[in-house]
């Protein structure tokens, strides 16, 4: 077995739900189970030594390799990535025949690590959070109880007994988690929107930035457990709206120990063979970690793999479930709305919330202005999430309605995600899609327009594997464009040789039926914006997938607008 990976878990992960230590290592299919039994033994040996005989060990094995954990204290972590360390080491050699080392020698060094880590008053105070019935969060840093506006926060190191604090003021506020592979951005920022309709102070993180209110705390990726901690102990959010990715939790756990709902938009083929993550099928089970902390689960009725885990939980009665669904037909919906279930669905063009016999309509589709008059159906399928976790959160349906109706209309409102621009009688759809589910989506929307050309600009980062590389360009032929611009992403190859990617997609398009002269090699991002706009012609639709350069290349694309119609 070789180390691949050695850290903390601190908090509800694909293994189980709390804080520990996890390896990931690479091991051939056919020594995986002897190399497990050795861990196994090595491990369970230093934790009884040490004194951690409640540690629960957690496996999981897949194709060349396993993840090998173990729950631990959060005040002991790094030392139990020590001890897991050992115990690896300690099971490589009895595999290979030497002698280890005598285990007292082990533990005595392990035990003096543990015993530097250890912070009783984390403890106390996480103790105390749970006997007052709020939240506890902790990083190396800080600790808090409570959450947004009923939050206190302590640095580490000077944190008070729990009987100095005023537990009268501390309180939590109502918290939504939101995963999927895509739409996630999209559907935090229309929630923003509900709440802020209804008077809330949102605090919402997502892979762009983490906000209160209107002021952006942080630009950057903060879809993490370090954006959740930044807006939930900010004592303005009254709301915490949570964007939470598949690499968080797989590499670090969850922020927060409970949530009042969490949703799994959609699952599909995305960054798949990080993290131990090599099937979609574990890739949903990674989603679903959110479920783990939220009794309340908002799940996609129209996708199968998130179908089939709503209905494993529905059945073991572990959760209340609210479906989701373009198609109110689907089979996730049976019996589910006459039990008095609870769903958001398009019926007769309306959009409609529905408990029971009971059903409200908050707007018709044509008037959902993200989704482009209902053009946009995997927007659609946004604003139908969006509305049920904003009802579930206790959101009047007024304020849903207002914000549906509202949020899109401004090109400030979803910057990056399906912007809409008039160019010279053209029409050019900006999105930041990167994996071949999200283009399908964002082409879709685009044929639904009913161009007269249709023109993609399409590449790839060099860290997705070939076949990946290869679906996106075979799902850009599906739309039958008329012209495709590939470009290069100089500052994410990321291990590739300098026309390595576009020398795939264009080789994929061609092995789909494209003519050579229908695809032009365009240079880079910038470059290939402008080539792509020069192009334009009225009636024209340009699907503009930019991702390195995304200011500067919606920069472009809003001056060429602006230059069209200096109105807008």
């Amino acid at each position: 077995m070789e180390l691949v990976d050695s850290r903390r878990l601190t908090g509800a992960n694909i293994l189980w739900s709390g804080p520990g230590a996890v390896l990931d290592v690479r091991v051939a299919p056919a020594e995986s189970a002897a190399g497990v039994t050795a861990w196994r033994r090595e491990v369970r040996a230093l934790l009884d030594a040490l004194g951690w005989t409640a540690s629960t060990l957690y496996t999981r094995v897949f194709d060349g390799g396993a993840s090998l954990a173990f729950d631990g204290p959060i005040d002991a972590l790094y030392a139990a990535t020590e001890i897991n360390e050992c115990a690896l080491e300690r099971a490589v050699r009895s595999l290979g025949g030497e002698a280890n080392p005598p285990l007292a020698g082990e533990v005595a060094r392990l035990g003096a690590l543990v015993a530097e880590e250890v912070e009783p008053p984390r403890l106390a105070l996480r103790a105390a959070a749970a006997e007052h019935g709020v939240a506890f969060m902790w990083d190396d840093d800080h600790v808090s109880v409570g959450l947004g506006t009923g939050s206190r926060t302590y640095a580490t190191g000077a944190l008070p007994a729990p009987d100095a604090i005023d537990w009268d003021a501390v309180h939590d506020v109502p918290c939504a988690l939101v995963t999927g592979t895509n739409g996630k951005t999209t559907t935090v920022r229309l929630l923003a929107a509900m709440a802020s309709a209804a008077g809330h102070v949102p605090g919402f993180s997502s892979t762009d930035w983490v906000r209160v209110g209107d002021e952006v705390l942080d630009r950057g990726d903060w879809s993490g457990p370090g954006g959740a901690r930044f807006v939930l102990r900010d004592r303005r959010t009254t709301i915490g709206l949570l964007e939470t990715a598949r690499g968080g939790m797989l590499r670090r756990g969850l922020a927060v120990e409970r949530a009042d709902v969490s949703a799994v938009l959609n699952v599909a083929a995305d960054h798949l063979g990080e993290w131990g993550v090599g099937s979609i099928e574990a890739l949903a089970d990674g989603k679903f970690v959110v479920t783990s902390v939220a009794p309340v689960a908002v799940l996609n009725a129209d996708d199968p793999l998130v179908a089939e885990r709503g209905r494993a939980l529905e059945a073991a009665g572990t959760h209340e479930i609210v479906w989701f669904t373009l198609t109110p037909e689907t089979s996730a919906l049976n019996g589910h709305l006459e039990h008095g279930g609870r769903a958001a669905l398009v019926v007769d063009g309306e959009i409609v919330l529905a408990r029971g016999a009971d059903a409200t309509t908050l707007c018709r589709v044509d008037e959902v202005a993200v989704a482009l008059g209902g053009a946009a159906r995997h927007n659609l399928a946004n604003a139908l999430a969006a509305a049920a976790i904003a009802r579930e959160l206790g959101i009047p349906d007024g304020a849903i309605a207002a914000a549906l109706r509202s949020f899109g209309s401004h090109p400030d409102d979803n910057p990056g995600r399906l912007e809409r621009f008039r160019v010279n009688g053209a029409d050019v759809l900006l999105d930041f899609a990167h994996n071949p589910h999200g283009f399908a989506a964002i082409l879709a929307t685009a044929r639904s327009m009913r161009p007269t050309r249709l023109a993609v600009l399409v590449g790839q980062a060099g860290d997705r594997d070939d076949e990946s590389i290869r679906g996106l360009a075979r799902e850009t032929w599906r739309a039958e464009p008329d012209r495709v611009f590939v470009k290069e992403l100089a500052s994410y190859l990321r291990g590739r040789e300098p026309g390595e990617i576009p020398g795939m997609i264009r080789d994929e398009l061609l092995k789909c039926g494209a003519a050579a002269e229908r695809i032009e090699d365009a240079g880079d991002e910038l470059g290939a914006v402008r080539r792509a706009l020069a192009w334009l012609e009225p009636g024209d639709v340009l699907v503009a997938l930019v991702h390195g350069a995304r200011d500067a290349a919606r920069d472009l694309v809003v001056e060429a607008a602006g230059a069209a119609d200096p109105e807008r």
